[in-house]
């Protein structure tokens, strides 16, 4: 299991209005893995494959102007392309902003956020 960190973020839950379009989205867009609680939830898997770092929550209210989610990218460019492919609206960028590039997405539900690469 990972070593969990005061003040850091543990775990993110979106809410979204489809589980299983959403879970194909991310899947598809960031290779993201899930482990399934049965209709109504979705574990997001963490990176070691151990634990979970979020989840998918079909139950939630999607709602604009929550907290901005970012996520990190080796090639922003790649993965602008990646979320498109998947289903993904890109709704801002990519732009420049200190230390690197970011771009804002919509997933399938209207979530939006954001992704971000060193420059």
């Amino acid at each position: 299991m990972s070593e969990r960190r005061h003040h850091t973020i543990d775990y993110v839950e979106l809410a979204v209005t489809d589980l299983e379009e959403c879970k194909r989205f991310y899947s598809e867009a960031f290779g993201w893995r899930f482990n399934d609680y049965g209709p109504m939830y979705a574990g997001i898997r963490s990176p070691d494959g151990e634990s979970e770092v979020g989840g998918l929550n079909p139950g939630g209210e999607v709602r604009s102007g929550g907290p901005l989610v970012l996520l990190y990218s080796e090639d922003l460019d790649r993965t602008v392309e990646a979320v498109e492919r998947a289903g993904g609206r890109v709704l801002k960028g990519p732009y420049a902003f200190p230390g690197g590039r970011r771009f804002h997405f919509a997933d399938p539900s209207g979530n939006e956020l954001g992704v971000y690469a060193d420059s």
